[in-house]
């Protein structure tokens, strides 16, 4: 081993007489220091299988998420002790958990989102909880369209949005409407609760159908939403549910940690009424100093650049004020829910 050194060493006065450069000389010195690295664990004593037997594979250790015995959503208690409830369970919030980057965007949207909507779920005599359904839905982008063109923040198909009083045309799309899509929601959940007893089933009602569910309920001969063999997408739905609103109540625990500079601010508008037509939106988002864009973005029912509105129909637009537009770093947004935070 000594001669191994010595000679690496004669190479290495060598090259350096030679001008080498710096990349072989860095090689050179690496393969030196694992050299004797491995001079060391020799000389010591140690067992080198056994160092590299109990050496981790990663640079980092993944701990599986502890799951809680039983818990409330809606008011409706489940229990995770049955295998299929406790490997649901088990699946989506160690998805969620790990799926930092999503998870994290959730958190600072919500800040926006949830002061708008959590209002509008208690007028209208919905759980809380509820707004969870709309987390997992849309991941709280107002303009999400899904595979099957549902949008918004609700996901609602062309036909349900129409059946549940939104106005679905090439001009005006109130699905993408926030407060408006949401009691459209409410009336639909409250339907399906009417008609089976239980927010589970009109929750998996809303992500696979009420026809579905009603007959999967019927055929499979059971009160228990929970308990249907239904597809993969809406079976994990609900769990999907219960495990975004464990980490929302309690983040610090799943390794998720902001501070109020990190959340997204909540905005506010100036509102402006209007019964006539807008024959070109650009020149209304300049009137009211603003960019096209921003008006686009904070209206986003709005889908046209023009608002031909024949039927002379009472619309509010938002209009973003001049400081909402911008982050003051002397001043935090206003936090929603203390417990996303930490000070």
């Amino acid at each position: 081993m000594q001669v191994l050194l010595k000679r690496h060493v004669g190479d290495l006065h060598h090259y350096n007489h030679r001008k080498m450069k710096k990349p072989l000389l860095i090689s050179i010195l690496l393969f030196l220091a694992g050299l004797g690295t491995t001079i060391v664990l020799l000389t010591s004593g140690n067992n080198l299988n056994k160092t590299e037997s109990q050496k981790p594979l990663v640079l980092s250790m993944t701990a599986s998420v502890k799951i809680p015995e039983s818990m409330f959503f809606a008011g409706e208690k489940i229990t995770f002790d049955r295998y299929d409830k406790y490997e649901r369970m088990d699946r989506e919030l160690n998805s969620f958990t790990y799926f930092h980057s999503t998870t994290l965007l959730l958190l600072k949207r919500a800040n926006r989102f949830f002061p708008i909507i959590e209002p509008i779920l208690k007028q209208q005599g919905l759980p809380d909880d509820l707004k969870y359904l709309m987390v997992i839905e849309s991941s709280l982008d107002p303009r999400a369209v899904s595979p099957a063109k549902a949008v918004g923040l609700w996901q609602f198909l062309q036909s349900t949005g129409k059946q549940y009083g939104l106005e679905v045309t090439s001009e005006v799309d109130e699905r993408y409407h926030i407060e408006k899509s949401t009691v459209a929601a409410c009336r639909y959940l409250k339907d399906v609760y009417g008609k089976h007893g239980s927010w589970s089933a009109a929750a998996l009602s809303y992500n696979g159908g009420q026809t579905r569910i009603t007959t999967a309920l019927r055929e499979q001969r059971t009160e228990e939403a929970l308990d249907l063999w239904l597809v993969e997408e809406t079976t994990r739905y609900y769990y999907r549910m219960l495990a975004i609103k464990q980490i929302f109540e309690q983040p610090q625990q799943y390794g998720f940690i902001l501070k109020p500079a990190d959340l997204y601010k909540p905005m506010e508008y100036k509102k402006v009424t209007v019964s006539h037509s807008i024959p070109d939106l650009v020149t209304f988002a300049q009137e009211n100093e603003i960019t096209y864009a921003q008006l686009k973005d904070f209206n986003s029912w709005l889908r046209s650049d023009k608002l031909s509105n024949a039927s002379g129909k009472t619309y509010t637009i938002l209009i973003p004020t001049k400081e909402s537009l911008y982050y003051n770093k002397r001043e935090h947004p206003k936090v929603h829910n203390p417990a996303w935070v930490v000070n």
